[in-house]
């Protein structure tokens, strides 16, 4: 796939750099080609960078992985996104980009594209190695198009997660983003350290 990655912090940067090595193709998309954050992604194969509009015009995949409050911006930015992919990685559970609850309302409200929320759930860390003593961890989504949440399932998988789990439809994004807020209480305010994950086990 061809992807835009919007946000080259831990977690777009974890991400672009295990889609590389999967042969995925990535387009960094950053404010300042020359001054970014992220820099040492250019060491990775298959990757490239240019402004947010190039790269998401030469992507059907876009992950969105900033600050919930800078999306404004990103849409002012990217362009025609109409048929491609856009991948939710933020998480509104300090600021929200109000008047929406979450990044994923205002990309539903403001384009055409098919969008999933996903990669919201857990620590860079384990965007990097999802792999806990021999097994590979879960990934989660929540969204209205099975389009998309199929190239999330894909991108889970080559990104080294042992499944990515559906957690519904747009009515369950939020929910989803409270699953992270779960994540971030247990290994920061409660103290267990980032190198905790969560797996769906059945019996």
């Amino acid at each position: 796939m061809k992807i835009a990655i919007i946000g080259t912090g831990n977690v777009g940067g974890a991400l672009a750099t295990n889609w590389s090595k999967k042969g995925h193709t990535i387009n960094l998309g950053v404010q300042d080609v020359n001054n970014f954050k992220g820099v040492e992604l250019m060491k990775n194969q298959n990757t490239t960078i240019f402004s947010i509009n190039e790269a998401v015009a030469k992507s059907d995949v876009i992950l969105i992985a900033t600050p919930p409050t800078a999306i404004f911006e990103i849409l002012e930015q990217m362009g025609d996104v109409s048929g491609k992919t856009i991948i939710d990685a933020t998480n509104s559970v300090v600021k929200s980009p109000e008047p929406y609850k979450t990044v994923y309302h205002a990309l539903a409200d403001k384009t055409n594209a098919e969008i999933v929320k996903c990669f919201n759930t857990t620590g860079f860390e384990n965007m990097l190695n999802p792999i806990y003593n021999g097994e590979a961890i879960d990934m989660f989504m929540a969204g209205e198009r099975e389009s998309a949440k199929s190239v999330a399932l894909q991108l889970s998988t080559d990104a080294g997660f042992g499944s990515c789990i559906d957690f519904g439809k747009s009515d369950k994004v939020e929910l989803l983003e409270k699953f992270a807020l779960s994540w971030i209480n247990l290994a920061i305010m409660q103290g267990h350290g980032r190198n905790l994950a969560f797996k769906v086990v059945r019996r």
